[in-house]
C-alpha cells in the first residue's frame, strides 16, 4: 500500500540513498532501530549569567520534589509545566574561565574566551551526531539587537564541530527563511533564494579551483572554506527534494521579518523558524543563543531601554528588568513545549522524546569564576531524566558531567566529556554521568 511513509522514502531515495528519510508523525526523520524513538534536544543559552535565586523556589535547599513549591517570578510562566521541570544547582565551570562569557567553553566544557577558537567539539554538535540523522543535523539561531543581527547576520561563539571548527548561528530571519524554505516561497523571497543559490554555487566552484593552486598546508585550511559552501549548497538541494512536505511547516512571513518594530520581533520569528525546523524534521538539534554568547543583547520590545554590557552589571534577583527578560525566555520555552506537544509521535507527542536544556554561557553572573552553573532541564528525553524535582550538587562536579549524562541518555558510551584524566583530577570529584538526574 502506498503510504505517506513510502512516498517520502521514494523522494529521499531520489535525493541520494544516504538520506534514507522516512516520514513519521508527518515529519522528516531518519530511520531508527526498533523500540527506539527519534529523540531531539534543544539548548537555550541566555547571556549575562543565570542567578540561582531566579530559578530555585524559596525555602528549597536540598534535593527533592517541586510539587509543593511555587516557582520564582522570573520563571513563573513554567509553573504549569513544573512536573516536567528539573532544576539543577551546584555544577561548576571554573575551568572554562567564563568571566563575561565562556564562549565555546560553555557548551564545550573547556577554557574559552573572547576571540579564542574552540578547542574541541561542543556537546550540541556531539549529540547531533548521536541522534537520528536529519537533513540539517544541527541548527543554531542567535538573538541580539537589531543593529548586531543586521550587521553580523551570522556569528560563531557557542557551537563547534571540532578544534578550530566553529558553527555559525543565524540571526537574520529573512536569510534563515530563504535557506530553509526558499524553495517553496513565491515572489521576492523565491527570487532572492534562487539568486543566492546561484551565487553560492559559483563561489563553491571558484573556491575549489583556487584551492588547488595553494601549498598543502594552506590548501587544507582553505578547504574548510570550500566545505562550508558545499554544505550550504548540499542542504539547499536536499531541502528542494522535500519541498511539498515543507509547505506544511513553513511559518507565515509577515512584517516582523521585513519591518521589525523591535528586535524582539526578530527574536520571535527566529524562534518560530527554529520550532518549524524541529516539527518538520529538518533538524533534531537546536541551539538558541539569546545574546549570541557575548556581552551584548537588547529587549526594547519588552520595554527595556538598557542593553548590552550594562545589563550584566545589574543584580538579577528581584530586578524588574531581569524578571522581564527571564519571563520572556520562559514564555519561549513554553511555546516550544506547546508546539512539540501538538505533533503526535509514537504513542505520545514529540515533546515526550525531547529535552530542553536552559542555562547561561557564563554560569551564574556576568563577572563570574564559574563556581556555580545553574541549569534547568525541561522534558525527559523519552523517560531518561527525572522531572518535577530540584537537585543540589555538591559543587565538585563540572558542567562536563552534565554533558556526559546527556550523551549517555542518547546512547553514547562516555565517562568524561572533553576532560582528560589530568584535568578531571583537579576539577571533577566523580566519573561518569550524574546519576541524580537519570530516571
Amino acid at each position: 500500500m502506498l503510504t505517506r511513509r513510502t512516498m517520502l522514502q521514494a523522494v529521499a531515495t531520489g535525493a541520494g540513498a544516504a538520506l534514507g528519510l522516512p516520514l513519521t508523525a508527518q515529519r522528516l526523520v531518519a530511520s531508527t532501530p526498533e523500540n527506539t524513538t527519534p529523540k531531539r534536544i534543544i539548548f537555550f543559552m541566555q547571556n549575562q549569567g543565570f542567578d540561582p535565586a531566579t530559578c530555585i523556589p524559596k525555602g528549597i535547599h536540598n534535593s527533592g520534589s517541586l510539587a509543593n513549591a511555587e516557582l520564582p517570578e522570573p520563571i513563573r510562566p513554567l509553573e504549569a509545566y513544573k512536573d516536567r521541570l528539573h532544576i539543577i544547582n551546584g555544577l561548576h565551570g571554573v575551568h572554562t574561565s567564563p568571566s563575561h562569557s565562556a564562549f565555546f567553553g560553555a557548551l564545550g566544557g573547556y577554557r574559552g574566551g573572547d576571540g579564542v577558537p574552540p578547542s574541541a567539539a561542543t556537546i550540541d554538535y556531539e549529540l547531533s551526531k548521536a541522534l537520528p540523522q536529519t537533513l540539517l543535523p544541527h541548527l543554531c539561531i542567535g538573538m541580539d539587537s537589531i543593529e548586531n543581527m543586521t550587521t553580523k547576520p551570522t556569528l560563531a561563539t557557542l557551537s563547534a564541530s571540532g578544534a578550530g571548527q566553529p558553527i555559525f548561528m543565524h540571526s537574520n530571519p529573512n536569510h534563515l527563511y530563504q535557506m530553509l524554505y526558499g524553495s517553496i516561497a513565491t515572489g521576492d523571497i523565491r527570487l532572492q533564494h534562487e539568486a543566492r543559490s546561484n551565487v553560492f554555487n559559483q563561489i563553491e566552484g571558484l573556491a575549489a579551483a583556487k584551492g588547488e593552486s595553494l601549498p598543502t598546508v594552506d590548501g587544507q585550511r582553505y578547504q574548510q572554506f570550500v566545505n562550508g559552501f558545499q554544505d550550504i549548497n548540499g542542504l539547499r538541494e536536499r531541502l528542494d527534494t522535500v519541498s511539498d512536505h515543507l509547505k506544511k511547516f513553513a511559518p507565515e512571513v509577515d512584517e516582523r521579518y521585513t519591518n521589525p518594530e523591535f528586535e524582539t520581533d526578530w527574536h520571535d520569528v527566529l524562534l518560530d523558524l527554529g520550532i518549524s525546523a524541529l516539527t518538520s524534521g529538518i533538524t533534531n538539534t537546536l541551539t538558541i543563543g539569546s545574546g549570541r554568547g557575548e556581552i551584548f543583547g537588547a529587549w526594547k520590545g519588552l520595554g527595556i531601554e538598557q542593553q548590552g554590557h550594562n545589563l550584566g552589571h545589574m543584580k538579577q534577583p528581584d530586578n524588574p528588568i531581569w524578571i522581564k527578560i527571564r519571563q520572556y525566555n520562559s514564555r519561549m520555552l513554553v511555546k516550544i513545549v506547546e508546539s512539540l506537544e501538538s505533533v503526535p509521535e509514537g504513542s505520545g507527542t514529540m515533546m515526550d522524546n525531547t529535552l530542553i536544556v536552559y542555562t547561561s554561557n557564563n554560569a551564574d553572573s556576568q563577572h563570574t569564576r564559574g563556581d556555580n552553573w545553574p541549569v534547568m532541564l525541561l522534558g525527559n528525553f523519552d523517560g531518561a531524566f527525572k522531572t518535577g524535582c530540584f537537585t543540589q550538587i555538591d559543587g565538585n562536579r563540572p558542567i562536563n558531567a552534565l554533558y556526559t549524562t546527556l550523551l549517555r541518555a542518547a546512547g553514547v558510551t562516555c565517562d568524561r566529556f572533553n576532560m582528560d584524566g589530568k584535568l578531571a583530577k583537579k576539577f571533577d570529584s566523580g566519573n561518569g554521568p550524574l546519576k541524580e538526574l537519570l530516571a
